[in-house]
């Protein structure tokens, strides 16, 4: 696979977009429930792909969307407690061409999928890899089966990168981190990643890999001294290098790697919710929506050119 590599001062600087978020919310309304994206389908105006989605949709009038909301700056907590981010701020534009509310409902991210599963949730959208595995319903591990698999509709690509305590010249790379121990968010392909380079240690070491249930605990551990590195998508992994500390508190090291497709995660058994959202997806890229968006939040080399299914590998 061809790894979409960035500009890491350009990509950092365009992060400094978090002090402004009230710019960001402009590329959409604003509802009374912070956790909404899209406008209400009371609003009594007929939005271009309304009828693309099934009737128990069109008549809720909402997209319950299962997110892990601890993840800046795909979605997150802002300062006043509303949810934002590069997600939200998609889907608040995809629902303006839908007419309904895409409405974030928050979760542990490795429980999401399961939400979905038990229809606590109509899709997941929570910077999730379209992998082959959950498209399956397989563990990445062991191969085996353990669920249902989704369908996803991919709209953005990340890679994955590693940061450090700001400094710390021994974090050079993966093969510098056998017998020490990494930090990541629980579920993840970072999490998969870390456990991988972990195997390719010389024999009689490893790399400790240390999970947790948000990508913010996983910072704090590090933060505190607690472990060597993190290991996170690298729109994220940036944002805590920009941020944490005034910008004292990590670096990146390296380059990011394994680039692969976000997906909006939805059951195999709701096809039409897939080809709605996917449709309006095309919808807000070919209307320069999308372009909009993930310019304000300085991840332009993430950007698809076109809605896709089951793209991920």
């Amino acid at each position: 696979m061809t790894v979409r590599t960035s500009t890491l001062r350009r990509s950092l600087a365009a992060l400094t977009v978090l002090t402004a978020l009230t710019t960001v919310s402009a590329c959409g309304d604003q509802t009374k429930d912070d956790r909404s994206a899209g406008p209400s389908a009371a609003s009594g105006v007929k939005a271009p792909l309304h009828d693309r989605l099934p009737e128990d949709i069109r008549s809720a009038g909402v997209i319950r969307v299962g997110s892990d909301i601890a993840y800046p700056p795909v979605e997150f907590k802002d300062a006043s407690g509303k949810t934002v981010g590069l997600d939200v701020d998609l889907a608040r534009a995809m629902g303006e061409q839908l007419g309904v509310e895409l409405r974030f409902e928050n979760g542990t991210f490795d429980t999401l999928v399961t939400g979905l599963r038990a229809d606590r949730f109509d899709v997941v959208m929570s910077a999730m890899n379209d992998t082959k595995d959950r498209q399956e319903g397989t563990d990445s591990a062991t191969g085996k089966k353990i669920g249902e698999g989704v369908d996803f509709v991919d709209y953005f690509t990340a890679g994955v990168s590693l940061y450090a305590r700001k400094g710390d010249a021994a974090i050079t790379g993966w093969p510098a981190l056998c017998g020490k121990k990494v930090v990541v968010q629980r579920g993840t392909v970072a999490h998969d990643l870390a456990t991988a380079e972990s195997a390719k240690c010389p024999a009689g070491t490893s790399i400790t890999v240390e999970p947790y249930d948000n990508d913010l605990e996983a910072q704090t551990r590090l933060r505190s001294g607690g472990a060597d590195a993190g290991c996170s998508d690298f729109p994220v992994a940036a944002h805590a290098v920009k941020t944490s500390g005034g910008g004292k508190d990590f670096q990146l090291v390296g380059e990011q790697t394994g680039a692969a497709p976000y997906g909006i995660a939805v059951s195999k058994n709701r096809t039409q919710v897939r080809d709605a959202l996917a449709a309006a997806l095309d919808a807000i890229i070919a209307n320069g929506r999308y372009a909009q968006i993930v310019a304000a939040w300085g991840v332009e080399d993430g950007a698809v050119t076109k809605a896709t299914i089951n793209g991920g590998s």
